[in-house]
Parts: structure tokens; sequence; C-alpha cells
């Protein structure tokens, strides 16, 4: 089923957005293509279990949602001296060649409707360079939407020995009568022997839909580490993938969710071995209350030259109300027998033996539940490394259990 283009964007929109960022030629062109393959493009897959199909996004109202031109943030992005974090209008104007070969070689711009939208319409970004041999700590990126909608692009490249640690946050500011639509694609290139650590914590206000797609491509020994939160929006597209291309290349990739009220999950982890010797760890973990929803898919994809390859997966879901629901997808898709790998995935509630040891020694039973939950986190809070993020995603997990 394609998507038939909304009747509010137009090619002069898309002009005069690439205009605003005194765009070259080249780029004005990638957002003009995509512009024109939107009404030929299906939605991005969603995830599907036995009966059901979770996840409906041809029913979203881009019409209402999507306000091209009046597009209004609060972006902080800094970095240290040695590391380039810039805008990518600022990108564009020192390294343009650099953006040219990176943009859309991670993440086809027409890879479905809404990377295509995305390609066409986004107006903001962060553009991080790392050069070689350079170690880059405390690079942070704050984006705070403050109006319909926000298309924002992050481009992320590390030199030889290089490694970075980047922090990324997504709020909603100013009230917007309505709903909202936040978009994000980032894409990582890591250098060779290089080392990424990307954490994003997504807390947007509940009257938001989010689409966000991450994938990272790593070169020779290079690793890429993820960490995502998500709390917030009224429902999330989410998925966080990683393309092992080079020898000995890692990856690891770290998910939490919290919904309540009627949230809506749907997030996905990938990994795909083409190279011999490379290592993959996904662990995820979610709690939903009230009749909040989620579904969650996990790929582990060996290819037929990912000689010596390991990797596992790890997904569970504690429901807190019996309105909630869950479920999971994990994959495993082995073309090479030198492989080791496992997945494994459970939905559940609250241990009832549990609740009733804690309040017969006098703890309430809302406390006791809290401690539980929060107890329910620490296996994915130990795999952060990040003591920032990990003392900012369990602030928000606090904070939700005393709303």
């Amino acid at each position: 089923m394609s998507t038939q283009l909304h009747a509010n964007l137009t090619e002069e929109q898309v002009r005069e957005i690439s205009g605003r960022l005194d765009e070259p030629e080249w780029l004005l062109q990638q957002r003009l293509d995509a512009l024109d393959a939107l009404s030929e493009l299906d939605m991005p897959d969603v995830i599907r279990t036995p009966g059901r199909n979770w996840t409906n996004l041809y029913d979203l109202d881009f019409e209402s949602l999507v306000d091209p031109l009046n597009a209004a943030e609060e972006k902080d992005q800094v970095g240290p001296d040695e590391v380039e974090v810039m805008s990518i209008a600022e990108a564009l104007d020192s390294h343009e060649e650099l953006v040219r070969e990176h943009f859309g070689s991670v993440i086809d711009p027409q890879e479905n409707y809404l990377t295509a939208l995305q390609t066409a319409l986004f107006s903001t970004g962060t553009v991080v360079v790392v050069p070689d041999g350079v170690d880059a700590e405390d690079i942070t990126v704050r984006t705070r939407m403050n109006s319909r909608s926000l298309f924002n692009y992050t481009l992320v490249v590390t030199g030889k020995s290089s490694s970075a640690t980047i922090l990324e946050r997504q709020t909603t500011g100013d009230e917007v009568e309505g709903e909202r639509y936040y978009s994000g694609l980032v894409e990582i290139a890591a250098g060779e022997n290089s080392n990424v650590q990307y954490g994003s914590l997504q807390n947007l206000d509940e009257t938001s839909y989010d689409y966000t797609l991450k994938r990272g491509h790593a070169d020779v020994n290079a690793t890429i580490n993820w960490i995502e939160g998500n709390v917030g929006s009224r429902l999330t597209k989410s998925s966080v993938e990683t393309r092992l291309l080079g020898e000995g290349s890692e990856t690891h990739i770290v998910g939490a969710f919290f919904g309540h009220n009627d949230q809506h999950f749907d997030v996905a982890s990938r990994v795909w071995h083409e190279a011999e010797h490379t290592t993959a760890d996904l662990v995820t973990r979610g709690v939903l209350d009230d009749h909040a929803r989620s579904v969650y898919e996990g790929v582990q994809d060996v290819g037929r030259d990912a000689w010596n390859t390991s990797s596992y997966q790890r997904e569970n879901t504690l429901m807190l109300s019996d309105e909630s629901e869950a479920d999971a997808s994990p994959k495993l898709i082995i073309n090479n027998h030198d492989t080791e790998a496992s997945h494994a995935a459970s939905v559940g509630q609250v241990d009832e033996l549990d609740l009733f040891y804690m309040t017969s020694r006098g703890v309430s039973p809302r406390t006791a539940r809290n401690m539980l939950v929060e107890g329910f986190f620490v296996p994915v809070l130990e795999e952060i490394a990040v003591e920032e993020f990990r003392d900012d995603l369990s602030g928000l997990v606090a904070a939700r259990l005393r709303e």
C-alpha cells in the first residue's frame, strides 16, 4: 500500500527550507528527489506478531501534523575543542565534501515514506566530526521542539582510532494546539578501530508522534554502542541498527522504555553481521502501566561471510496493569554455521510473591511495586557505561513512578 502525498507539501516549500540553510544544489536535489518519491513509497515496516499488526502508521493525519515552514526549536550542541560539533549549515559551509560523501550513505533517503519525508523537510541538524586519534567525551545535543513538527538530522563521522561519547535528548517546549510530530534520522560512519557510544533519551510530551531511525556502519575493529531510552510521546516508532561491515567490529544496543496512560511503543534493535569475527549484544527492558502497549523486534542477521560470529539478544517487558499489552518478536537469521548466537524474550507481570513478601514486612503496596520496577531496570542500567545517561534515565523512571 503506497501513501498519498498530503496536499500541504509543495516543491516551493522544500526550496524555501533549502534556501534558508543556503544549501548547495546537490542537497536541494536530494530533497526534491525525496519529495517526488513520496507518492510511491510505503510506510516503514511495522512489527507483526502472529495474528496481529500492532502499529498502524497509515492512519496518521500528516495533513494536520506536519507544518513544513514553521519549525521552531531550541538546540544546544557542545563538545570538546578537539572535536567539531556543528549545525548542518555550518558543516555544509566548512565540510561540504565530507557531508556530501556521507549524507544518505548509511540510511537511504528513499528507504520508506517517512525517511523521504524527513529528507525533503529537515530544517535542523547536527554534524559531529572526530579526527583520527582523538578521544572525545561529553558531546551533548539537546533538542527542544517548540513547533507542531520538527525534522532533525544527525551525522557522526569518526576517524581512525578515535572515540566519541554522544548524548542526545529530545523534549517538547512551547505548548502547541493539537498533536505534534517529531522525526529524527541518525547516521554514524565509524572509521577503522574507532569507538562510538551514542545515547538517546526521548521525553516528548504525550501529544507527540515520534519516528526515529538510527543506523551505524562499523569499519574494521570499530565499535558502535547505542543506548536508547523512550519515556515520552503518544506513539513511538523507533529502530536502532548496526551493520558490522569490518572484520572484528562490534555493537552493543541497550534499550529501555516506560509507558503509561495510552502510550504505544513500537521499538526494534537490529544488527547485520557482514564480516568475520563480529560481535553483537542486544539488551532491552520495558515497563507498561495503565493501557500502554508495546511491541519489540530484535533481529540478528548473520551473513554468509560472517565467520566466527557471536550474537546475543535479551528482551523483557514487565506489565503493571491487566489492561496493558505487550509482545516481542526476536529473530535469528543465520547464514553461516560458524556462529554462536542466542535470543530470548519474556512478557510478564509483577511477581505476587515478591509483593507479598515486601508488604508483609511493612512496605506499602505502592512502594513495594515501585521498588520492584526500579529493580527490574537495574540490569539495563548496569549495561550503560555513561554515568550521566544512567542518572537521567533512572531519574525519569523514578519520576514516572511518583505520578
